[in-house]
């Protein structure tokens, strides 16, 4: 039976929190150290199942891990055993895991063959790998997909070669896949449309410092000229941007005065502006951001008066991975606010468990919620819930949190596959929750 956190709400949290390192980086950054034979140092990584996971599947397949500390491991792949990755329980293992794709862009660049796995991970609606393998094709690669394992068999046995593509989507994850495969391919790729995340500027300067040679990083024009082998190096991973929200969001809901340290402000984007727009005080003090403590804080609207939208968009716009957070920091907010989920159509079906604990939310359609804010006049209440995905969990533990009486939340795995230690750093803020 998988665990559940029992939350008591109502308590104000107060001190400092230092966020993980990049969940969403570290799959490609990790993956990555298959591109060469030398030795591989990566610093700041998050102690959680999914990385893990995708460490162990590493080992696995023959590279050698030296786990120095929880946050830093010293990666080489030298021996890398083929047969295991085209085997069965590499299959088994890999389908397990979502950031599992990522590897197949080194290997075919490597060794000329990967299996990809037909994704899993969260019930968030539909993830195409179309991006990834069209990329890979585009590239000289052949796949076929074996339908009786739901896996994607890619082969290049005459070599990877470099072409102009114009990506379908601005996928973060298809992106970095292309690119690391684009790295060691003859000539020079191009890709137009290439999503352009901090995740991704990350592993393009990485790559850059194994001897790469990747220009445009940060813009959604790629210029990549291929080279025949990387080096080895050293990379520190940004701090997770996801979980700084999600800080910044329990801070307002449960009125508590706590500063986020070492935040990569740089990094954020418009995160701190988004949440600026709610009503909620923030200050950016160096590389910390400082929320006071506030009684209560109201959504802006538009200039001219107009309800506020809050939508999601490829970088540099609004992660989706935050919209979660926001709607239910909203809930509490003076104000009302029309949430729009492009990207994923089932993200915001946890709204349920939000209007049984008293939220005022109308799910207008899969992708839209307006959240009518209640300015604290109806704190919510605790009852109990399920977990659908990462995101949703974290903003149902922040609902649980800020609300009156005992919350239960069940599935709690979705939460720690995203989420390092999370139930012991909320309790040294003063949080009452414990691991049932």
């Amino acid at each position: 039976m998988s665990s559940a956190f029992e939350v008591r709400g109502g308590n104000r949290l107060k001190g400092e929190i230092i966020p993980q390192g990049a969940k969403n980086e570290a799959l490609q950054i990790i993956s990555a150290v298959m591109l060469t034979s030398e030795k591989v140092t990566i610093h700041n990584i998050p102690d959680i199942v999914d990385v893990n996971l995708l460490i162990e599947l590493l080992g696995d397949a023959g590279v050698k891990v030296n786990r120095i500390s929880r946050d830093k491991c010293e990666f080489q792949a030298d021996d890398i055993d083929l047969a295991y990755l085209q085997g069965a329980d590499f299959k088994k293992k890999s389908g397990r895991l979502r950031g599992s794709v990522m590897i197949a862009g080194p290997l075919l660049a490597r060794f000329g063959k990967a299996l990809i796995p037909k994704p899993g991970g969260d019930k968030i609606g539909r993830r195409r790998l179309d991006t990834h393998i069209i990329g890979f094709e585009k590239l000289g690669a052949r796949f076929n997909y074996e339908s009786d394992d739901n896996y994607f068999r890619l082969e290049a046995p005459g070599g990877l070669k470099g072409t102009y593509m114009l990506l379908d989507e601005p996928s973060v994850t298809g992106t970095a896949n292309i690119v690391m495969a684009a790295v060691l391919a003859q000539g020079t790729t191009t890709i137009y449309n290439a999503a352009c995340e901090p995740y991704l500027q990350q592993l393009c300067k990485m790559l850059n410092s194994m001897g790469a040679r990747i220009t445009g990083v940060g813009s959604n024009l790629l210029t990549i000229e291929g080279v025949t082998s990387l080096g080895g190096c050293q990379h520190t991973m940004l701090p997770d941007m996801i979980e700084i929200g999600s800080f910044i969001g329990l801070a307002a809901m449960t009125q508590s005065e706590l500063t986020i340290k070492n935040a990569g402000v740089e990094s954020l984007g418009i995160i701190p502006e988004k949440f600026r727009s709610l009503g909620i005080q923030l200050e950016i003090r160096g590389n910390d951001i400082y929320i006071p403590s506030q009684e209560t804080y109201e959504i802006q609207t538009f200039l001219d008066g107009s309800i506020l939208t809050i939508a999601d968009h490829p970088w540099p716009g609004f992660t989706p991975d935050l919209l979660s957070i926001v709607l239910v920091v909203a809930t509490q907010a003076k104000g009302s606010v029309m949430i729009h989920q492009k990207m994923f159509e089932s993200r915001l079906f946890f709204v349920d468990k939000l209007i049984d604990m008293g939220a005022q939310i109308v799910l207008c359609d899969p992708h839209r919620a307006v959240v009518i804010g209640l300015g604290r006049q109806h704190p919510l209440r605790g009852i109990t819930m399920s977990s659908p995905d990462i995101r949703a969990g974290v903003s149902l533990l922040i609902a649980a949190l800020s609300a009156e009486g005992k919350s239960t939340i069940q599935n709690i795995d979705q939460i720690d596959r995203g989420y390092q230690y999370i139930d012991e750093r909320l309790r040294n803020l003063g949080a009452d929750i414990k691991r049932v």
